[in-house]
């Protein structure tokens, strides 16, 4: 049905004359002037007193259709206030009130210049039969203009149409991660810089949080939508978008949402952990209380507090954490197994890193985490952390008392045996490993860190290239950029790291990224080296490619014989072109 149809049949409905009205007139009478001038008086603002301002209006060139256009528009918004004044209400009569308006005005909803009455009428009424609903939803443009409150009502019985509102809006969240993480040009905008209160506020958390509105069954489909989508991409940031969401919620006190969740409370208290950078005894038990108050026949909220674990921004504060204690336990002789907020976390962190086969296969047990972690590994990786703290002393001794600290420097062996063996059985002991590892980036030492350079390839999983700790690994690096002068430096970052993963399509972005801004610094067989290197296949994405021209043409500024020599290789020539296509990466 056209527009022009449809508004005709709108006023019809509601017992006004409409066009068709008017032709029928106009084609029946012998006199058309008069007929029109009837139709005016009839339908025209029945108000008497106005009736003599109408010819005076003609005389000043106002149209008669602007005239009404203009006490359309007044009426209109002194109508939707009064209809909004009565939303406002409590009780039966608002609700009766409300739903007569909605039947009165209900076949105007066609007429663009009538519909945002009626859209009003709809906002204020909590319950709009199916009726009203069915003609919103089969109608495109109606569907448009309806409101969010509206389509709630709409969305609870209509999970598909909801997915296809909410999917653009998941799918930007994931872009704008992305997009922090492979942002090769503002060193500023690091991932793990912005308090979770900030994050919240992010554009998308916020919207969804207003399509929810205090719907428990619309928060139930988002969840399911992003446990779904966790189990099909194994996307951890729909982890941090789980946990976002209710602390969004939590902040607009959405009651009926947040008291029947029941990772609230333990997401709230880790929350406060985050933001306040520190786990300390109060909290701790109240985390490790809301572990242990799983009862049997609820071993499913697990499932939700591991993906709320499994979020990068929890993981970044568990370990981060954990090796804070394990410095601490250093400077008072300490052990691990004593300390009873390092084996919490260690628990939590099993736990987060167990998400996705928790979640996979249905299977709801908190993993056991091996004894042999507290008992071998940490105390492992604390003489490798005692090893290069006596090393950064030696370093500080005045010149004559130097001769230990080089021969400490240059014999520094590699690390434990048990730290490589953990690594790679255990995704807790390989997230440990990590976080120490930028933290010797952090402190620029350079031994510490090449020490650890050649076991971080060995992690279970491959976790040391997942984007998280790329990001964070690099941007550290840029700052140590005077290093990759050293062709020991280079091996240890590249050679026995970076290169054995370089197939994959985020660790060439990360690559190409970290070159941007060390490249000044390589000697020329190095660089031509990467270059020729890096260079993206038909297999990386035109994202890769693109960053890729941009980086010869930059290196082309300042190094124009490297370039010549590159732009002479063959597309085919590219070692990667030998190498097969990786699986996905997760």
């Amino acid at each position: 049905m056209s527009t022009s149809k449809a508004v005709d049949s709108s006023l019809e409905d509601a017992g006004i004359p409409g066009q068709r009205f008017l032709r029928d007139a106009l084609t029946s009478c012998t006199d058309p002037l008069k007929a029109i001038e009837e139709f005016q008086l009839q339908n025209g603002i029945l108000l008497p007193s106005l009736r003599p301002m109408l010819p005076l209006l003609d005389l000043h060139g106002v149209r008669r259709l602007d005239f009404h256009t203009s006490v359309l528009e007044e009426l209109r918004e002194k109508l939707i206030a009064h209809i909004n004044e009565i939303g406002q209400r409590e009780g039966r009569e608002k609700e009766r009130k409300l739903k007569d308006l909605l039947a009165k005005s209900f076949p105007f909803v066609r007429v663009k210049g009538l519909r945002p009455v009626v859209m009003c009428i709809l906002r204020n009424t909590p319950h709009i039969d199916d009726k009203y609903l069915k003609v919103l939803v089969r109608d495109r443009e109606l569907y448009s203009d309806t409101d969010t409150e509206v389509k709630r009502q709409i969305w609870k019985d209509n999970q598909s149409l909801f997915g296809d509102e909410v999917s653009p809006l998941l799918s930007q969240y994931i872009r704008e991660k992305d997009n922090i993480l492979f942002d090769h040009q503002n060193l500023t905008n690091l991932f793990f810089n912005p308090s979770p209160k900030v994050r919240r506020q992010g554009e998308v958390v916020q919207k969804l949080a207003h399509m929810i509105g205090n719907s428990v069954k619309l928060y139930d489909m988002v969840l399911q939508f992003l446990r779904t989508l966790f189990l099909r991409t194994r996307n951890i940031h729909y982890c941090t978008l789980r946990a976002e969401l209710l602390m969004a919620l939590h902040d607009l006190e959405v009651q009926d949402i947040i008291s029947v969740d029941p990772c609230h409370k333990f997401t709230w208290c880790l929350d406060a952990c985050i933001r306040e950078k520190n786990v300390d005894i109060k909290r701790s038990r109240e985390l490790q209380g809301f572990l242990d108050s799983v009862k049997r026949g609820q071993e499913q909220v697990l499932g939700d507090l591991s993906m709320t674990l499994c979020d990068p921004y929890a993981i970044n504060f568990l370990a981060t954490s954990a090796i804070k204690i394990l410095q601490h336990l250093i400077h008072v002789e300490g052990l691990p197994r004593d300390n009873t907020i390092l084996t919490l976390l260690l628990r939590m962190l099993a736990l987060g890193l167990s998400a996705w086969v928790m979640i996979d296969s249905q299977d709801f047990k908190e993993p056991k985490l091996d004894s042999q972690i507290v008992t071998k590994f940490l105390p492992a990786l604390m003489s490798l952390m005692v090893d290069d703290q006596v090393r950064q002393m030696h370093t500080k001794l005045p010149p004559d008392e130097r001769e230990t600290a080089i021969t400490v420097i240059e014999h520094a062996g590699p690390p434990p045996d048990a730290c490589e063996a953990y690594v790679q059985e255990s995704p807790v002991a390989s997230i440990l490993m990590l976080y120490y590892t930028l933290s010797a980036a952090r402190q620029k030492d350079r031994v510490g860190l090449l020490r650890v350079m050649t076991i971080l390839n060995s992690c279970t999983e491959g976790r040391a290239y997942e984007d998280p700790f790329l990001h964070s690994m690099v941007s550290l690096l840029i700052h140590m950029q005077d290093e990759f002068g050293t062709e020991d430096f280079c091996t240890g970052i590249f050679d026995e790291f970076l290169f054995t993963a370089v197939n994959k399509d985020n660790v060439l972005r990360h690559m190409l990224k970290l070159l941007w801004y060390i490249h000044p610094k390589l000697s020329p067989t190095r660089l031509q080296m990467l270059v020729k290197t890096l260079q993206p296949t038909v297999q990386h994405s035109e994202s890769v490619h693109k960053l890729y021209e941009m980086l010869v043409e930059k290196i082309g500024t300042t190094d124009e014989p490297i370039i010549d020599q590159v732009s002479e290789l063959d597309h085919l020539d590219s070692p990667l072109m030998s190498v097969p296509t990786p699986a996905p990466y997760h």
